[in-house]
């Protein structure tokens, strides 16, 4: 392994440990067993470190979406929220962290890479009513801002694990299907059944209680 790929992968695990902001360029050197000069000489500052982190990040991700974006499907929906979730765990710290997301270079890319993702949302919804798989639109608005919030649950799944602490059973892919489901017809419905199985629609989420006195005390 190069010294250069080294640096990648120890400032990928050091900013996920800790924070972008508090690691030091002389931290990651002493980590892998460098000088800092070694380091700089690679990488002048932790930006330039950041972008190298960046670009490979989005190479990546981008090599994964080129596979199944054929068609605008709901299989492709499916792959897409799973991508971003898979890549929220090997780069936390870029997900998590605003002032790295607020960073121009860093949120030039993200932007693009978000105005695509929801477009490819959109695409996927316009697909599926035409195949019948979905209702026309019950009034204006509700796909275009269901395409929006798909991608903020998938963008920020991990983020939000955090500050609800929740128990990682979990699933953020099934929140983003009780966005869909009421919208999809009976084909529609038989057609998820059939790819994801019976089993995974009964246990979308837990059950809804609506007694109002689980909720208000007085």
């Amino acid at each position: 392994m190069s010294t250069k790929i080294k640096i990648i992968k120890q400032g990928i695990t050091s900013f996920n440990k800790s924070s972008f902001g508090t690691v030091s360029l002389f931290e990651i050197a002493q980590n892998i067993g460098i000088s800092r000069g070694n380091l700089t000489y690679h990488f002048k500052d932790k930006n330039v470190l950041l972008k190298a982190i960046l670009e490979g990040m989005l190479e990546k991700m981008e090599v994964q979406r080129k596979k199944s974006r054929s068609l605008p499907s709901f299989e492709n929906l499916h792959n897409e929220v799973q991508l971003y979730f898979k890549f929220q765990k090997t780069y936390s710290f870029i997900f998590r962290d605003s002032q790295v997301l607020k960073l121009p270079f860093v949120n030039k890319k993200f932007k693009e890479m978000t105005e695509q993702t929801i477009k490819d949302n959109k695409a996927a919804i316009a697909f599926s009513i035409q195949l019948g798989n979905m209702k026309s639109e019950p009034f204006p608005g509700i796909y275009n801002n269901i395409a929006v919030m798909t991608w903020v649950l998938s963008f920020y799944w991990s983020a939000q694990n955090i500050v609800r602490n929740t128990s990682k059973n979990e699933d953020g892919e099934k929140v983003i299907w009780s966005l869909l489901l009421p919208h999809f017809t009976p084909k529609g419905i038989n057609a998820f059944k059939k790819y994801f199985g019976e089993e995974y629609f009964n246990q979308i989420g837990e059950a809804f209680e609506f007694d109002i006195n689980n909720y208000i005390s007085f």
